[in-house]
């Protein structure tokens, strides 16, 4: 399926997509991310069972930048097949994937310089897949100068899809079909904030996380953490959390779901750079993004933390 500008879904894309208008960029998203989505769902009963963590197939989970990073076949597989089907539907633009990476240029990764990049996390969440906790995501966005203009995210447990299209606001489909127009919280009070956060594989800056998260806990409401920033972002988007902060996230964790997060009306502090530099990313409702930013710089949380 995908998403039309106004929510509306339709049959699947199957041949290529001219348009890179926002909207059309938004249907190709949602189309590839549901593909991918249905692809992870099918893979985690194959791979560990529904009570298996860590015994299915041999080398079914390896690490990457830690031993508590882990990466999973279905990540590689899924990545793979939405670069192909991205192929299939954008020829010539550039792609960005957190398994196989790609290039910050146009035109990479096909023939032709059509100045969309597509940037892409095919697992968010892995530790949950891997642990069987049902929070984990594809993630899908079209980005042009680096600005996402496009995205689409699907929580594979539920089959919720959020996608957004600048300009256009962003919605959740359920797995029903009904569409909802997402909107944040009105929340003005710092102190009834519920806010979701997440912690660096490295430990060095996870000892600087806890710190941060004992000094903001007695501010807010309560903190959460699910363990994955695309959810934690469509969450903000749908008023299930009130903000989002986090250090050191990577562009294929937010280039969906800050877009959706902002066009549901959140205030979005986007990082510069890569994970390794360390900088914040905020996402909050608009009554508060005010008091929690000043909240967070009080505590030094504005600050880059390396790893």
């Amino acid at each position: 399926m995908h998403v039309c500008s106004d929510g509306r879904v339709s049959d699947a894309i199957d041949s290529p997509v001219v348009e890179s208008d926002p909207a059309a960029l938004r249907a190709v998203a949602a189309t590839v991310a549901s593909e991918a989505a249905a692809h992870v769902r099918r893979r985690r009963a194959e791979l560990f069972g529904a009570e298996r963590p860590f015994g299915g197939e041999a080398d079914a989970v390896q690490t990457k930048s830690s031993g508590t990073d882990p990466v999973t076949v279905a990540d590689t597989e899924t990545e793979d097949l939405i670069r192909s089907r991205l192929r299939q539907l954008r020829p010539g633009d550039a792609f960005l994937g957190e398994e196989s990476g790609g290039s910050d240029g146009p035109g990479a990764d096909g023939v032709g310089g059509t100045g969309i990049q597509w940037v892409v996390d095919p697992i968010d969440g892995t530790v949950n897949f891997v642990y069987g906790i049902p929070a984990y995501a594809v993630s899908v966005a079209a980005r042009i100068d680096g600005i996402s203009v496009a995205g689409a995210v699907v929580d594979v447990a539920s089959g919720d899809l959020y996608s957004a299209a600048a300009g256009l606001g962003a919605t959740r489909t359920d797995a029903e079909g009904s569409v909802t127009r997402l909107r944040c919280t009105p929340v003005a009070d710092l102190a009834l904030v519920l806010v979701a956060t997440g912690f660096s594989y490295s430990a060095e800056r996870r000892a600087v996380q806890g710190r941060f998260v004992a000094e903001l806990l007695p501010q807010v409401r309560d903190i959460r953490r699910i363990g994955a920033a695309a959810l934690d972002l469509c969450m903000v988007a749908s008023g299930r959390v009130d903000a989002h902060y986090e250090h050191g996230l990577n562009p294929w964790d937010w280039a969906a779901g800050a877009l959706i997060a902002s066009e549901a009306g959140a205030e979005v502090r986007l990082p510069a750079g890569f994970g390794d530099q360390g900088e914040i990313m905020t996402a909050s409702a608009p009554g508060v993004a005010e008091a929690f930013a000043a909240a967070l710089a009080k505590i030094g949380a504005i600050a880059p933390v390396p790893a």
